[in-house]
This record gives C-alpha cells, structure tokens and sequence, in this order.
C-alpha cells in the first residue's frame, strides 16, 4: 500500500475510534474523506458529522465538535482542525509522513510509484487491429498511444497484461487486396489487367506489383488460384511488415500477432459453433444458421453462417474472443474505433451464448481525431493527397509529442490535434512543458555535482519547509495513486494530467525557493527532493511512452 494511501486509512480509523469514544453511536457509517479543492480547507475533510445527525440526533457541528475534542492527532499526523459550514471537519497533516516518500523513490528508482502486490488478474488488451491493406492514420495513431499507454499504466499497478493485435487476414478485403496486387503485378509486366471493383488504388499497391514483377515473375505461370493464394500471403506480409514497423518506430509494443486464418486452421470456428449449439443460442432460419444474441440485450439476432453456406464476418470474431477466454485471461480489454459502437452489445452478447458473463469483456471507444494546422483541418496529406498517415505524424511533430498529445484527452471524447503547437518550444506545449521540467531537474543535478554534492537519502528533511515545496512532494507522494485510480478507470489520460501538475508544482517550486543554499543540510535535503521529483517524472513519462531528455 502506498504512504498516501496509509495516511487515508489512519485517518479514517482515528475518525471512527473518536466517534466511539465521543458515544455517538457504536456502529459507524462509511467514513467518507476528500481532498478539498481549495489547499485552505486543509489536506483531507470529511462530512460524517452531517451523515450522524439523525443517528446521534445532534446538531452537526455540535458532533463535529466532539468527533475533534477526542481525535488523537498525532497517530494520524495531524498539524491541525478546523470545522467550517454547517459541519464539515477539515484536516492539516504535518509534512512528516511525506518524508519516507523522497528515501522511497530514490532507492526504487525505475521502480519508484509500482504497485508491488502483484493482482490476481490476467488481461488482454487489444489494439489498433488495422487491417493490412494500408497505412496506419490517425485514428490507428490515436488506439495505439492509448493502448500502449493503458497496457504500461495495468502492468505498473500489478497486473498480468498481454498486449494484442489482431490480424484481420482471411476475410473480403484481404482477396480484394490480393486482386489489386495482381492487377499491378500483371500491369507492371505489360499486360492488361482491370482492377477489382473496390479495389486498393494506393501507392504501395502499386510497389508490390512492380517490385513482384520484378523479383518473381514466375507468379505470372501460377494457376489462378495458386497465384491469388499467393498475392494474399505476400499482400498481407508486405502490408504486416510495414504496419510493425511504423508501430515499432512509435514505441508501440505487441506480446502476440493473433491471425484471423489460424481461427479457420485450427478448427476454432467449428468449436465455438459447436459450443453456442449446445447451450441453445443457435437456431436455423430461412436456410441460414442464426444466434440468438437478443436473449442477452441486442437488439436483434445475428446471422452467423449464411444461405450460401459461407460464414458471416461476426462469427470469426466470436470465435476470437472464445480464443482468448480459452487462453486463461480474466478480462478482455477492446479499443475498437468509433466506427464500431454498433458493434459493441452484439459482441458481449455473443460472450454469454458460449457461457461467459460479458462483463469479462470492455470495450473502449475511441473517438475522432481532427488534425489541425494554423486553425485549419488539415485532411489530406500534400505529399500523397490521401488520408494523413501515421508515419507523417510522426515526421511532422515527432513520436514523444505525437504519443503524448494523442494520449492526454479521455478517448471517448474527440480531440483537436494541433500540430503547430505540438512542434512549439513554449511552455503552452505541454509535452515540452513537462520535458523541460526533467531537462531543468538534471540540470541542477549537475550543477549541484560540479559543487562537491552527491543525493543521497536519510537527509534533513524537516528543512524543507517552503509551501511550494510541500506541494511538490505531495504530488510525488500521490505517483502510485496515479497509476491505480488510472488502471482501475482504465483512463491513462489521467497520467499526462498528473505529470502536466507535477511539472507545474516543479517549476513553481524552482521559483519560489533556491534549490543550491548556503546551508549544507538544506541544499542535501533539496536536492533530494529533486531528484525524486526527477524519478517520478521519467517513470510517468515513460508510462506514455515519451522520453525523459536530460537536456533540451
């Protein structure tokens, strides 16, 4: 359990022992305590005296009073008390409980703010998901910051994260892309050749062709079907190697590449098929195989195999997630974009027609980005005259701020992304605000070096007394917190809220007090306070995936 933690529970039971010994009432209601908007009304304050009044039959501040007169102040580390409105009790803390934070974060370092008690949870998370027919856009830009930054943020607060992407590789699109292939190849070796109807028209179509023709032009003697097969594999390897790449380059990380085809290889389709007939889901009509998903809040019931005896795109995807609960995980986690809402209560409903309770499974929408540039929406890229790609963001605004911007508005809400002010060397960016806040740290540190001082932990640290100070401490001392209020909301964007307040606490600290003193003790204890400052702001950085430059 983390110090802030601790504090709130001590708190907690010294509020229910002194409502005991005060003989207000033997049981005591649930002790609710908050964190004041404004620092005046003190630390933590709570409203029981007002929950009391009809079981001790007393006048709320009258309770407050007496829940005060018998409060042991130094067991839960209390400066002061005060009773404000019509009943509210406010609590001071004393700064000492804060000072074990600096010694903790300076001996765990990259492991400072972790939740060490691992949880008795397995989850899969999958994202982005693009189909390989193309280039990764914003959209996928946008699930893949989040996704990758709501995977570091579950792993840091103790759970067993697997990272997935799902390789749609069997379906219409796939043939339509291995078509268009062929038509390129075959245009490339000067023959005529139509493209499919909705055909991929794009410029890496156009590559594979020509480099194909190029490198194998023994396709062209292939039978039909053993050269379409073939311009399906090496469609959707070209197209896999690029999409890995780019993800890759922006520090996006997958533990498993699940393929669509395996669903079909491996019989899987057939078990869960199986299975859903068992339990009564299925039912047979006008010559199709239907399943009954409106048992289970849909709002209609789905077709899974068609007249033609050919399957519906919904049924592989069933099939997938009755993979992924056969794998062992707890709790399936989806990004899926906003295109997709329609989508979600017919998948949790097919959850339950194979046995599952389909709270095991969340969906999380993510909502349009709109790319601006200079108050203007900018839609198309100049180079291509298509859909702006992920690795022109990239290029434009770099991968720290690209990761940072996408990641810092809640998902389900859309976002204007403006790219002149992500590429700003302003303290309105926020990504450089706060990477400047660590290159600003280490600079000190090296200054502080250059004058014969090493950090060190066990320091005086009753002389850090400045109000900025205290402030800048407390936000460190809220880091793992952080991480588990993110997890549990599954809202990494909470994460770049807490480093942009923690970068400010820094900076309004740096200003009001000297960090390098006359006094030997002080500057130890300052430049303690620092560099734990230092260390919790890489490690929330890097939860992001944004990197903590020691210079700028």
């Amino acid at each position: 359990m983390n110090i802030v933690e601790q504090v709130k529970q001590t708190l907690v039971q010294e509020i229910k022992q002194s409502i005991q010994k005060a003989q207000l009432t033997d049981e005591v209601p649930n002790i609710k305590i908050e964190i004041p908007k404004d620092t005046k009304n003190g630390d933590y304050s709570t409203n029981i005296a007002m929950v009391l009044t009809k079981i001790a039959k007393r006048n709320p501040r009258e309770i407050a009073q007496l829940i005060v007169d018998h409060f042991d102040q130094d067991a839960a580390h209390v400066e002061s008390i005060d009773i404000a409105g019509p009943g509210f009790i406010n609590f001071y803390l004393n700064s000492s409980y804060l000072y074990d934070v600096i010694d903790d974060a300076l001996q765990k370092g990259s492991q400072f703010g972790r939740v060490e008690t691992p949880k008795d949870s397995k989850i899969l998370l999958e994202y982005v998901s693009a189909n390989p027919t193309g280039d990764l856009h914003i959209g996928h830009a946008r699930n893949a910051a989040v996704g990758d930054t709501l995977s570091n943020i579950l792993d840091a607060a103790g759970y067993d994260v697997t990272r997935e992407y799902y390789i749609n590789d069997a379906g219409n699109q796939i043939s339509n892309l291995a078509l268009s292939i062929e038509a390129r190849y075959l245009q490339s070796l000067g023959q005529d050749a139509d493209m499919p109807k909705d055909g991929y028209h794009g410029q890496d179509i156009k590559n594979i062709g020509q480099d194909l023709a190029e490198k194998r032009p023994d396709l062209k003697e292939m039978s039909d079907e053993a050269r379409l097969k073939a311009f399906r594999q090496l469609g959707v390897d070209y197209e896999m190697k690029k999409l890995k790449q780019d993800l890759a380059d922006f520090n996006t990380h997958f533990d498993n590449w699940f393929s669509e085809t395996s669903l079909y290889e491996n019989h899987e389709i057939q078990a869960v098929l199986k299975k859903m007939k068992e339990l009564g889901f299925t039912y047979e009509k006008d010559g199709a195989t239907w399943l009954r998903t409106t048992d289970f809040s849909d709002d209609k019931d789905r077709v899974l195999i068609k007249k033609d005896g050919t399957y519906t795109y919904f049924l592989p995807d069933i099939a997938y997630h009755y993979d992924k609960i056969q794998r062992g995980n707890d709790q399936l986690i989806n990004l899926f974009g906003a295109d997709h809402h329609g989508y979600i209560n017919r998948l949790k409903a097919s959850m339950e027609t194979f046995g599952v309770d389909s709270k095991r499974l969340e969906i999380q929408i993510m909502q349009m980005v709109r790319l601006m540039q200079n108050g203007e929406e900018v839609k198309m890229s100049k180079r291509t005259g298509n859909a702006i790609t992920l690795r022109e963001i990239m290029d434009e605004v770099g991968v720290d701020a690209a990761r940072y911007f996408l990641t810092m508005r809640s998902p389900d809400t859309h976002f204007d992304f403006d790219m002149e002010l992500a590429k700003s060397q302003s303290q309105d960016n926020p990504v450089y605000y706060a990477q400047y806040a660590h290159a600003r740290i280490s600079s000190i540190l090296r200054q502080a070096k250059e004058k014969g001082y090493e950090v060190k932990s066990g320091g005086q640290y009753d002389l850090i007394t400045n109000e900025k100070a205290i402030e800048l401490l407390k936000k460190v001392a809220e880091f793992e917190a952080t991480i588990e209020s993110a997890a549990e909301a599954r809202a990494p964007h909470r994460m770049t809220n807490y480093i942009q307040d923690l970068a400010a606490h820094f900076h309004k600290f740096y200003n009001a007090e000297k960090v390098l003193t006359e006094q030997e003790e002080k500057t130890q204890a300052h430049l303690a306070l620092i560099e734990a400052t230092r260390i919790t702001l890489r490690n929330a950085l890097h939860l992001v995936g944004v990197t903590a430059p020691e210079s700028m």
